[in-house]
């Protein structure tokens, strides 16, 4: 390394005031919509739970309505009652409601909300009789996820309720509903004993004078694999974001998200240097670190501290050492580098660079978790926003 390239600095306007920022292309985020409708043919509905997946709920929301989703998904009242005051006029659907959650700002702004069990279903006929507004209604059937929804032996007696509410005027049951368990196998036969179970469930709703006006049961899985689980609609989250859930096979989905940073510290090593706490890694040959302002703290897995890898100047460089809330090291060899220098920690693996999916490797997880997890003092920015039409 030269000393000019210890010393230089890029111009100041080339270096983002950010520490580190998550940089989300919304066109990346239409291209995937469109390739999972060209997949299915099917309506869709574009979760955007927990942020957009860390992307930006209301952003992401718009972008996924412009490229054709007819439906959004949550998790929470909260987010629904989010999306309604920026003035997301399309149809909502929120599935963690309970008996306990305030219902009537969700039933009076055309929130649909999701009930698996007799309680819930009281509660929001309750906050429709008390806001004057007619409650819409999914009712969640439990097919073999053994996680959300009604059991099977509670199915009949939810169905039946919901009945009685509609006859009442307190509700309208517009859809019913579960959630795939195996679909990440793409064998035929990972999703049948599920389809099946949820068929007879329709079939039973159906008997008791329920009519539906949706029934769905795919999620991005689902909608890529196993086309006998799309009904009338699938439910997609992670392949909007460019995460491919099946196991061993590629759709062609762009990642959405890429984390940049910058090497604000470098400095020249000898052998036997220990680097970070403990000591953990211990350099075997004269070499260059770079220092990177984030961490933990800002959702950098620590897993990564074994394995994880940056890219600065087009090269792929490890990670070595701890990772601490604030900071991590990169042992960069002999190539040369500047303060100022970005740093990709994600980006696209079709420039070479790490991606979630890639992390999750790593450190053992899902890309889910990667990328709901980051944050902290990360700035976002978005890019690609004007072709929003829905906000």
């Amino acid at each position: 390394m030269t000393p000019a390239e210890r010393t230089s600095l890029p111009q100041s306007d080339a270096i983002p005031p950010e520490l580190a920022t998550r940089i989300v292309d919304l066109d990346a985020i239409r291209r995937n919509v469109q390739r999972v409708r060209a997949i299915t043919g099917t309506p869709m509905m574009a979760v955007v739970k927990a942020d957009g997946f860390g992307h930006g709920m209301l952003e992401v929301a718009d972008a996924v309505l412009s490229a054709g989703a007819e439906w959004l998904g949550v998790a929470t009242v909260d987010e629904a009652i989010v999306l309604r005051d920026a003035g997301v006029t399309a149809p909502v659907l929120c599935w963690l409601a309970d008996p306990w959650t305030d219902l009537h700002g969700a039933v009076a702004r055309g929130v649909t909300v999701s009930c698996a069990n007799r309680q819930t279903l009281r509660a929001v006929s309750t906050a429709a009789r008390a806001t004057g507004v007619q409650a819409l209604v999914q009712l969640e059937l439990d097919t073999g996820m053994s996680r959300g929804g009604s059991p099977t032996l509670d199915w009949d007696e939810l169905c039946v309720d919901a009945v009685m509410a509609e006859a009442d005027g307190s509700v309208r049951v517009t859809g019913l509903w579960s959630h795939l368990a195996l679909a990440a196998d793409p064998a035929p036969t990972a999703t049948e004993a599920q389809t099946a179970a949820f068929e007879r469930g329709v079939a039973t709703a159906r008997s008791y004078g329920l009519r539906p006006d949706l029934v769905h049961l795919a999620n991005s899985a689902g909608a890529l694999e196993h086309p006998h689980t799309w009904f009338d609609l699938v439910r997609c989250g992670a392949s909007l974001y460019g995460i491919e859930t099946v196991a061993d096979r590629r759709h062609g989905l762009e990642p959405a998200m890429r984390v940049v940073s910058r090497v604000i510290q470098l400095r020249r090593v000898a052998p036997g240097t220990g680097v970070s706490y403990n000591h953990a890694w211990v350099a075997d040959r004269h070499s260059t670190l770079v220092l990177v302002p984030v961490g933990y703290g800002d959702g950098i897995p620590r897993g990564l501290s074994h394995g994880g890898e940056v890219v600065i100047r087009g090269i792929r460089h490890p990670v070595v050492g701890a990772i601490s809330m604030d900071q991590l090291v990169v042992d960069v060899g002999d190539h040369p580098v500047a303060l100022g220098d970005e740093v990709v920690l994600l980006g696209s693996p079709a420039a070479g660079e790490p991606d979630a999916q890639e992390w999750a490797a790593v450190t053992g997880t899902i890309a889910h978790e990667i990328l709901t997890g980051l944050g902290g003092r990360m700035a976002r920015r978005h890019i690609n926003k004007e072709q929003g039409t829905a906000l």
